[in-house]
C-alpha cells in the first residue's frame, strides 16, 4: 500500500505546568457555559440538547485525557503535579455537572419524547438519562448536596492514592551474597549504594529477585517491602470504601457493588459471588496438589543449598519455586527463552501479526517528525488497507521502559477517542501503551521474557481495540465497554503467544537474528502454559473476592485483616507472621475497577470461547480476524456486548472452552 500523509496531526506534548493549569481551566469554563445554555433551552429536542452535549463531550474527552495523562509519564515532576491537579479539577467538574437538576430536566424531557433516532444515538440518550438518575437527581436537594460532597471526597482520595503510587521511590539495599541466584544482567543494573545493591520496586528489579533469589529471607524482605511500599495509601482506601458504601445507601442501593454492577454484564453481586465461589471450588483441588508438589521441590532445594528445612509454603516462595519447577521438570529456562525475544524485533513482528489479522499497517514516525512526551517513546501512524484504499485509523504510542515518576505497571491509555464531529468529519483516536520492561544494557538489547511477551500482546490488544473501533460518539469508542467485558479482547489475543507457529515467527535470537527458537523449546513453553494454573487463578480469586468483600460491606470492615486472612485462605499460601498492606498498592480498586476485579476472570470465559471457536484451527486466518475486528472491536460500547458475542459465535457464549483451558470439569 502507498502510505499517504495522515489526515490528522498527532497531539503535541510540550505543555508546561502553567499551560496545563490554564487549559484545564479553559476546558471546564467552556463546558460550564455550554451546559448553562443547554439547560436554558425551552422546548428541548434531540438536536438541540443531546447532539450539542455529545459534540462538546467528544472534544472534551481528548482534552481531559491528554492533560491528565502527563502525571503518568512526564519526566518533569512539576508537570506531573500540575497534571494531577488538572485531573482533580476535571473530576470535581464532572461531579458537579452530573448533578445539575436543570441539565437533567432537559435531557429527561428528550428521553420522554422517545425520539426516532439511529440505534447508537438512542443508546447515548438512554445512557445520559441513566447517568443523571444514578447520580441521585430524583432525590431531595439536601440529599443531592450530601452526595456531591461525598463523591468529591472519593474522587480526591482516588487521585491522591494514584499520585502516591506513581511517585513511589522505595527500595531495599542487598549485599551480593543476599542476591545469590539473581541473574547478573539484573544485578548489573542495580545502583551501588555504600557497597550494596539497590533494588527498587519497579518490575524489572523486583520480579527477578522474587524469581531467582535463593535466600528465602531476601525474597521475604522484597515481597513485604513491595506490599508495604505505599503504606500512606491504606487510610485512603479505607476511607473510600466507607464513603462508597455511604453513597450507595443514599442512592437506595444495598451496597456499592450493587450500584456498580447494575450496569455490568454480571448485573448483580450475587451472580459475581456465585461465579467466584464456583470457580474457587473447581480450582481448590488443583491448588492443593500444586502446593504439595512445590513443597517437595522446596525441601530438595533447601537441602541442596544447605539451608534449614521449612514445611510452610509462603507467598514469597511462589515465583521462585514456580520458576524452579519450570526449569527442572519442564526445562523452561526464562533467561534462555528471552534471548529469542529482543524487544525491537519482537515488537515489529507482533505488529506484523496484527497487520495480517486485521488488515492494518503500522508506520513508525522517526526523527524530527516525532511528537512524543519522552525520548524513550515510539510513535506510529496506523492505517487500514482492506477496503482497496489506504484508510487512516489513528495514532499509536509505545512508552516501554521504567523511569522515576512513571506509571509502574503495564496499561493502555486512550488519549483521545474516535468519533464523527458535528460536520460529519471523522476524528481519529490516539492511544498509548505504557509498560515497564528492562532497558537495554551496554552488552545486550532489551530482552523480553515470555510472560512479558504475553503482557505486551495483551496491552497491544487494548490499543488495537482503541484504534479499529468506529463509533459516532466518543463515549462509546474502543474500550469504553462494560468493565467485565473490556479485558476479553486482549485476553483472547494472548492465545497467540502460546501457538507454535506464531511463537516461532515472533522469535529471533539477539546474537543471530536469522536463528528462530527451536521446536523443542517451543513445545516446552506450550506444555508449561498451565503449570501451577490453579495457584495462579486462586491468586486472582483472592484479589477479586477481596474487592467484592470490601464493596458488599457497609464500610466498617477491617480491611487489613480481610486482606491478610483472605490471602491465606483463598490463595492457599502462607505469609508467616507478616502483616502486609498490599491493598495500599492495589491500584485497580482506586482506578475504576472497584467491584470490578472479577472481570479479569469473567471475561476469560468470552476470550476462550472466541479463540476456540474462531481461531484455534487457524490463528492467522484473516477472514476470521476481520470478522472479529468488525463484530467485536469496531462497535466499541455502541451495542450490547452480549449481542456482539452472539453475532460472532452464532450462539450464546458458554464456558466450555474456559474450563477446558483451566483443566477442570464443568
Amino acid at each position: 500500500m502507498t502510505i499517504k500523509t495522515p489526515p490528522q496531526a498527532p497531539p503535541t506534548w510540550t505543555h508546561t505546568p502553567e499551560q496545563i493549569k490554564a487549559e484545564a481551566t479553559a476546558v471546564i469554563d467552556t463546558a460550564k457555559k455550554l451546559h448553562d445554555q443547554v439547560a436554558a433551552i425551552e422546548g428541548p429536542t434531540f438536536e438541540s440538547v443531546i447532539k450539542v452535549l455529545a459534540a462538546a463531550d467528544n472534544v472534551r474527552y481528548g482534552q481531559i485525557n491528554q492533560l491528565s495523562f502527563y502525571h503518568h509519564v512526564s519526566g518533569d515532576k512539576q508537570v506531573r503535579d500540575s497534571s494531577t491537579k488538572a485531573e482533580e479539577l476535571f473530576r470535581d467538574f464532572d461531579i458537579e455537572a452530573g448533578m445539575r437538576e436543570d441539565l437533567y430536566k432537559v435531557v429527561n424531557a428528550v428521553f420522554e419524547q422517545h425520539p426516532d433516532v439511529d440505534p447508537e444515538s438512542k443508546r447515548l440518550l438512554e445512557k445520559m438519562n441513566l447517568d443523571f438518575t444514578r447520580n441521585g437527581l430524583a432525590l431531595p436537594k439536601e440529599k443531592r448536596d450530601e452526595l456531591k460532597i461525598l463523591q468529591k471526597k472519593v474522587s480526591n482520595l482516588e487521585v491522591a492514592y494514584n499520585k502516591n503510587l506513581g511517585e513511589e521511590t522505595g527500595y531495599i539495599l542487598f549485599t551480593r551474597e543476599e542476591l545469590a541466584g539473581v541473574p547478573e544482567d539484573t544485578i548489573s543494573q542495580f545502583a551501588n549504594v555504600d557497597g550494596k545493591y539497590k533494588m527498587t520496586y519497579k518490575y524489572p528489579d523486583i520480579f527477578p529477585v522474587m524469581k531467582y533469589a535463593q535466600n528465602p529471607d531476601t525474597r521475604r524482605r522484597a515481597f513485604v517491602g513491595d506490599q508495604n511500599k505505599v503504606i500512606e495509601n491504606c487510610d485512603l482506601l479505607i476511607q473510600a470504601v466507607k464513603l462508597r458504601a455511604d453513597i450507595a445507601a443514599i442512592l437506595g442501593y444495598k451496597t456499592h457493588a450493587a450500584y456498580v454492577l447494575e450496569e455490568r454484564m454480571a448485573k448483580s453481586p450475587e451472580s459475581v459471588i456465585t461465579f467466584l465461589n464456583d470457580l474457587r471450588d473447581k480450582l481448590a483441588g488443583a491448588g492443593k496438589t500444586e502446593i504439595a508438589k512445590l513443597l517437595k521441590l522446596k525441601a530438595k532445594d533447601l537441602e541442596a543449598l544447605g539451608l534449614p528445612g521449612d514445611d510452610s509454603f509462603n507467598v514469597w516462595d511462589y515465583r521462585y519455586y514456580d520458576r524452579l519447577l519450570l526449569e527442572t521438570e519442564y526445562e523452561v529456562d526464562a533467561q534462555k527463552i528471552a534471548e529469542y525475544f529482543p524487544m525491537q524485533s519482537t515488537v515489529e513482528k507482533m505488529l506484523g501479526i496484527f497487520e495480517t489479522l486485521f488488515s492494518l499497517k503500522f508506520v513508525e514516525v522517526t526523527g524530527d517528525e516525532r511528537s512524543v512526551w519522552h525520548e524513550d517513546c515510539k510513535q506510529f501512524a496506523v492505517w487500514k488497507d482492506d477496503s482497496g484504499e489506504d484508510e487512516f485509523v489513528g495514532w499509536l504510542y509505545f512508552d516501554l521502559h521504567p523511569r522515576e515518576g512513571k506509571y509502574g505497571h503495564a496499561a493502555n491509555f486512550n488519549l483521545s477517542p474516535g468519533y464523527t464531529d458535528k460536520d460529519g468529519k471523522r476524528v481519529y483516536p490516539v492511544t498509548a501503551l505504557v509498560c515497564n520492561f528492562s532497558k537495554p544494557s551496554a552488552n545486550k538489547p532489551s530482552l523480553l521474557k515470555h510472560d512479558e511477551v504475553v503482557t505486551f500482546f495483551h496491552e497491544l490488544g487494548h490499543g488495537i481495540h482503541d484504534l479499529v473501533s468506529m463509533t459516532k460518539f466518543g463515549r462509546f469508542h474502543g474500550t469504553n465497554v462494560a468493565r467485565d467485558f473490556v479485558e476479553a479482547p486482549s485476553q483472547m489475543l494472548e492465545y497467540w503467544c502460546w501457538q507454535k507457529n506464531e511463537l516461532k515467527n515472533l522469535s529471533s535470537h539477539y546474537l543471530e537474528p536469522s536463528k528462530t527458537i527451536d521446536d523443542d523449546l517451543i513445545e516446552k513453553i506450550v506444555k508449561s502454559k498451565h503449570v501451577n494454573g490453579g495457584l495462579f487463578n486462586l491468586r486472582q480469586l483472592h484479589f477479586a473476592m477481596f474487592d467484592m468483600t470490601l464493596h458488599t460491606s457497609d464500610g466498617s470492615i477491617d480491611v487489613t485483616k480481610a486482606w491478610n486472612e483472605m490471602r491465606e485462605d483463598i490463595s492457599l499460601m502462607q505469609q508467616g507472621n507478616e502483616t502486609t498492606y498490599g491493598y495500599a498498592s492495589f491500584g485497580h480498586l482506586m482506578g475504576g475497577y472497584d467491584s470490578g476485579y472479577y472481570g479479569y476472570l469473567w471475561s476469560q470465559v468470552f476470550a476462550a470461547d472466541i479463540f476456540y471457536s474462531k481461531f484455534l484451527a487457524a490463528p492467522m486466518n484473516t477472514t476470521a480476524g476481520l470478522q472479529y475486528r468488525d463484530t467485536i472491536l469496531r462497535p466499541g460500547g455502541a451495542k450490547e456486548e452480549i449481542d456482539n458475542l452472539k453475532e460472532l459465535l452464532g450462539r450464546e457464549p458458554n464456558n466450555v472452552a474456559f474450563l477446558r483451558e483451566l483443566g477442570v470439569e464443568n
